[in-house]
């Protein structure tokens, strides 16, 4: 009962029992159990308030119930429990998001969080053939610190970021994927459209967001896909946006703010145009790793992985692996699909002219042969083998070269 003297309103205080029916009863949740009578509810409308709920604890003294936002807040870490089988917690689990200073902070992490992978792209190093080196460093910088964080302290701290270059279709993006998969790490995968907003102030609002769940959720990895397409060079055109030069600035800025810490958190970008990269993202990628085309054993290996051996039929590898001189693992990935499109063709000929159906017994298809091989490579050219000085100039001059000894 509110005192007479006190002229300030009461308190509404809700416990458990009034929340879940009052709820139940305006949302229309219907539960196993039966329902409260009606004219429960009416009792607990009397005079605008709930009544508050009071059960004896045993000894003939009446104990008021907790009101629901008080349960909530003595729960630590805003309620967030990992309930045993037995129903006590045993573990707090990590929110989701970190504590931010406003529900608009909080909005754009709710936003960014949709880019956070969940399952496993299902991408293991030894599925990416050749390209030693780049796996070399990527498990370096991100997978050694890791597992053995002892060592990687002081000047042996680990790469804070990792620039993969090269043409495209030479599995930049698998390497992530890579990473993704075998490091165990919170992976986000952003693009532009994740970071870039029509909003004023959203764009450098939403870098410093990303970065502070990187944090929140480490040892996490930051894929920024086609990083030339967010931070190209700056001054280069006078028609450059205010925004997008801020958008540059706040990703820099997050960029040095990250080096100088000692969280696990890296920033891997991949790119087919690095000429056109700002310098100063440039000196905070501190490994520059050139993706080039496939040498003649990993081309061999990609053969033999997408054209299985058949029975009686030998395939010409090494006419095949020396014909795909300058061709990318994208360009060898279509050569064996055109060349296992022509068994069926010619099957699809054969039941077009007898004109059966899906649901009759289909005969198998045949093997693919020295000729369809041929014929692939003659009717699919390359792709990337254009700009492949271009690359290795800048690899001369900014790449890290791997001069690495076992």
């Amino acid at each position: 009962m509110q005192d007479k003297e006190n002229n300030g309103p009461a308190l509404t205080r809700w416990s458990f029992e009034d929340f879940k029916l009052m709820y139940d009863s305006k949302f229309g949740r219907k539960s196993n159990d039966k329902c409260a009578p009606d004219n429960n509810l009416s009792d607990m409308k009397a005079n605008g308030n709930f009544k508050n709920t009071e059960h004896s604890n045993g000894n003939g003294v009446a104990k008021r119930e907790t009101a629901v936002y008080e349960k909530f807040m003595t729960q630590p870490n805003g309620g967030v429990h990992n309930i045993a089988e037995n129903g006590v917690s045993d573990k707090l689990v990590k929110s989701l998001l970190p504590p931010f200073e406003s529900a608009e902070m909080r909005a754009l992490a709710e936003s960014l969080s949709r880019d956070i992978i969940q399952g496993s792209p299902d991408v293991r190093w030894d599925t990416i053939k050749g390209l030693e080196d780049a796996k070399r460093l990527l498990k370096e910088a991100v997978v050694m610190p890791i597992k053995y964080p002892q060592y990687f302290t002081g000047l042996l701290s680990p790469w804070k970021g990792i620039l993969l270059f090269g043409p495209p279709g030479t599995g930049k993006t698998m390497l992530a994927k890579a990473v993704a998969t075998e490091c165990k790490t919170t992976f986000f995968n952003i693009s532009a459209s994740s970071i870039v907003s029509k909003w004023r102030g959203d764009s450098e609002k939403l870098v410093r967001v990303l970065f502070e769940l990187a944090r929140h959720h480490a040892p996490s990895t930051i894929f920024l896909d086609e990083i030339d397409a967010i931070i190209s060079q700056r001054g280069e055109a006078r028609s450059e946006h205010e925004a997008s030069r801020r958008l540059k600035t706040e990703l820099l800025i997050q960029m040095d703010g990250l080096m100088q810490t000692n969280d696990l958190v890296f920033v891997l970008a991949a790119t087919n145009l690095p000429w056109e990269l700002d310098g100063a993202m440039l000196r905070r990628l501190e490994k520059r790793i050139l993706v080039p085309l496939p040498e003649k054993e990993a081309r061999r290996a990609m053969f033999k992985d997408l054209l299985r051996p058949q029975k009686g039929v030998e395939l010409p590898f090494d006419s095949m692996v020396e014909g795909t001189e300058g061709y990318s693992g994208s360009d060898i990935r279509i050569v064996c699909k055109e060349a296992a499109m022509r068994p069926l063709r010619r099957l699809m000929s054969l039941l077009e002219v007898d004109g059966r159906d899906g649901n009759e017994a289909l005969p198998e298809m045949g093997p693919v042969t020295k000729d369809d091989v041929e014929v692939a490579l003659k009717t699919t050219r390359p792709s990337a083998h254009l700009l492949a000085a271009r690359y290795q100039k800048f690899n001369d001059e900014y790449g890290s070269q791997s001069l690495y000894q076992a």
